[in-house]
């Protein structure tokens, strides 16, 4: 199947964040809601972007097809997913960033350690678990059911008053854009927290 929205340009990597709203993302005997996402642009256009300053071998993925997975490790001990989107050989993704667990919901806690049902996909990386994906992902497409997780639409649209928007979360750069995107009272949406810049450590000197 084909999702003609998600080749969309990459500037308009916003817009198809917002329609990945309501999807539902599967794999591995679990299925999630999405009430979360985060939009990341491409080269020259987005400094939080991991292709911000061009192809490497880690984000070759995001150049495209649109609808394959994005793979990568944060803090050293968390996977994330990202879904491609815009014109081939123009770098976009949209983060997965948080959901409601609607299928194997036993499944889902087993791998969360029993957390609260609100929180079992409350966040990229715990979204990840709960689908017991990592680094295999990274690469496969995510809409023809050929990988390990597969997106489907809602059963209808997604009402755009129900949509808030804020600043994205966990990066370094450009963390005010606006380009995170939830579902209004959804439990399962994670919290904000601003980033706040590590402050240099100085050593004092004498004399």
């Amino acid at each position: 199947m084909t999702y003609p929205w998600l080749q969309a340009p990459a500037s308009q990597v916003a817009v198809t964040a917002q329609t990945l709203l309501g999807w539902t993302v599967s794999g591995n005997g679990v299925s999630i809601r999405l009430t979360e996402v985060e939009a990341y642009a491409g080269t020259g256009e987005d400094p939080a972007s991991h292709a911000h300053r061009g192809p490497t071998s880690r984000n070759e993925v995001m150049f495209g097809p649109a609808g394959n997975v994005y793979v990568y490790f944060v803090f050293g001990m968390h996977w994330c997913i990202n879904i491609v989107c815009g014109h081939e050989g123009e770098a976009a993704a949209v983060l997965l960033r948080a959901g409601e667990v609607t299928e194997g919901i036993e499944v889902a806690r087993e791998r969360r350690n029993h957390a609260p049902d609100r929180d079992l996909a409350r966040g990229p990386a715990r979204l990840v678990n709960a689908l017991g994906l990592g680094r295999d992902a990274n690469g496969a497409s995510a809409i023809d059911g050929s990988g390990p997780m597969l997106v489907t639409p809602p059963s209808a649209p997604i009402d755009p008053a129900l949509i808030a928007s804020g600043p994205r979360v966990g990066v370094t750069a450009a963390h005010d854009i606006p380009w995170r995107f939830w579902l209004v009272g959804e439990p399962s949406v994670s919290t904000y927290r601003r980033h706040i810049p590590r402050r240099r450590r100085t050593s004092a000197l004498t004399v």
